[in-house]
């Protein structure tokens, strides 16, 4: 990596100081407030859910959806299947194969006359505003951006200048069709995270929703969209050009015929998921199930104001915990307060399990330097911790031979060469399980907004609770204290193999670490 020389630097920063002083957020926009159908019942998910929903009063279908490829077909087939309404609500959008893929199949239901909202938080929409603008060209597309960058060319004036807002993002993921079937989780739009061709994958969890809470998410889905920090983006853009749905239409065409689509496109065509959603003959867990979310002011108000926070609603249903409780999480700070309730509930004989990344399977360092601090006091309590492995993938079921046969289409995750989790799921005494956005630690609980489905569903708290006893186990590293000191056990073919220091990872890296660890830091993590 080269340096600027010291001039340099001052003049860039002179650049970034004075493009920030220029580029402020206009006056609020007039936003036209809007709300999710509701009379949906006979359209053509609506015939299907309605009927397979006969002899389960109050009670939503739900499929856990661990395979990207699968989680991918899931928003396809849905929006292929809608006949009212979609509704997206997404962190991140990637412009890369499997993000044009979803852009143009919301483009597509628009051009028959489906009415799309789109809501962006606006961290990572970096260079995309012509193709944002494209889309929300579309009479039937509207498309907002939550808490946005002033600065749309050079973003770093607004993190000089406006550090305390841009900070704060909304990190929920839902993708909602005619408001009876959604699909939430932890998956953003981009091929890492839907199983096309990534250098890394992520090892993640959806879940694909009929029903009620279907209905409950659209109604969050509201809230945010009417916020006063969902900003219309035709009031922060320019307007697109008036060849814009010719030239998108152009764009669509020739994003298809790449080599890299059409190669995604025939993997994922042999999950027939959109044929069998409107067949009726897709499976279900029936169970009672709800949704949980921050409110969308929380990005505007002090961390330290909980009114408007999921997480005591989250400790409520998972904190009483009598047998067990799994916890998985790519990005795990507890805190002083969280890691002395889980010590408590170890202590008191409750099996706590948790799996989160290892320095070495980690896409954010920084993260790993806040964990650090919580280990030992964790396992002297008698938690478990398992660190994930690179190029490991356990967040699944050891006798699902289906998804080991969609993995293989194609190659393992598109090909990938690594892997880093991103699920964020916690299961207490095999009978409840929370799938969502929200990660245990900081930035989830107090600066980020999060959701997620609590579902009472037996069948699926156990499928997570299985994985600690078979698959986790041998993709994941065990950490122990020996002697008052950190060990990581690996569990191989030829037996057990002990590690005294962080595996997989150089000697620089873990001089990073160790001196990220000393910072005041933890609050940003």
């Amino acid at each position: 990596m080269s340096t600027l020389p010291l001039p340099r630097i001052a003049l860039a920063l002179l650049a970034a100081f004075t493009l920030a002083g220029c580029a402020t957020l206009p006056p609020p926009p007039q936003r036209t407030a809007s709300t999710a159908f509701t009379d949906t019942g006979r359209t053509r998910i609506g015939r299907v859910v309605e009927a397979q929903a006969v002899g389960h009063p109050g009670r939503s279908g739900v499929r856990a959806l661990p395979d990207g490829r699968e989680a991918f077909v899931a928003r396809y087939a849905l929006a292929e299947g809608a006949d009212r309404g979609i509704d997206v609500q997404t962190y991140i959008w990637r412009n890369d194969t499997s993000g044009n893929l979803l852009a143009q199949a919301l483009w597509d239901a628009a051009e028959r006359g489906v009415r799309v909202r789109v809501l962006l938080d606006d961290a990572n929409t970096g260079g995309m505003d012509a193709g944002i603008a494209a889309l929300d060209a579309h009479p039937n597309i509207e498309v907002r951006l939550f808490n946005p960058f002033a600065n749309r060319s050079w973003r770093l004036g607004d993190m000089v200048l406006d550090f305390s807002r841009v900070n704060r993002r909304m990190h929920n993921k839902s993708f909602t069709v005619d408001g009876l079937a959604t699909v939430v989780g932890g998956r953003n739009i981009g091929n890492e995270y839907l199983g096309a061709q990534s250098p890394v994958a992520f090892a993640d969890l959806d879940v694909l929703a009929v029903g009620p809470v279907a209905r409950e998410v659209d109604q969050e889905f509201d809230r945010y969209w009417n916020s006063a920090s969902a900003w219309p983006a035709r009031a922060l853009l320019p307007p697109a050009p008036g060849t814009v749905n010719a030239d998108t239409r152009q764009h669509w065409q020739e994003q298809r015929a790449r080599p890299a689509a059409a190669a995604y496109l025939e993997a994922v065509g042999q999950l027939h998921l959109l044929t069998q959603l409107l067949a009726g003959t897709l499976a279900y867990d029936w169970v009672p199930a709800r949704v949980i979310s921050d409110d969308p002011t929380k990005v505007v108000m002090p961390p330290e104001r909980r009114d408007a926070h999921m997480g005591p609603e989250l400790s409520a249903a998972f904190g009483g915990a009598k047998r067990e409780l799994v916890l998985v999480s790519p990005y795990f700070v507890p805190g002083p307060e969280g890691a002395a309730t889980l010590a408590a509930m170890a202590r008191r004989g409750v099996q706590v399990k948790l799996l989160t990344n290892s320095l070495a399977a980690t896409d954010v360092g920084a993260v790993y330097s806040g964990y650090v601090h919580y280990r030992e006091e964790l396992l002297r309590a008698g938690v478990r911790l398992f660190e994930l492995k690179p190029a490991a993938l356990p967040v699944r079921s050891d006798d699902d031979e289906e998804l080991e046969r969609r993995r293989s289409v194609g190659g393992s995750q598109g090909g990938s060469s690594s892997a880093s989790l991103h699920a964020k799921t916690f299961a207490v005494d095999r009978s409840r399980i929370f799938v969502g956005s929200f990660n245990l630690d900081p930035r989830s609980s107090r600066l980020n907004t999060e959701m997620g489905l609590v579902l009472e569903s037996p069948t699926l708290a156990a499928k997570l609770a299985d994985a600690f006893e078979g698959a986790i186990p041998r993709n994941a590293y065990e950490l122990r204290l020996e002697g008052g000191q950190v060990v990581w056990i690996e569990r191989t073919d030829a037996g057990e193999v002990r590690h005294t220091s962080t595996p997989g990872v150089g000697a620089l890296r873990s001089l990073w670490i160790a001196f990220l660890s000393v910072l005041p830091i933890e609050w940003l993590l």
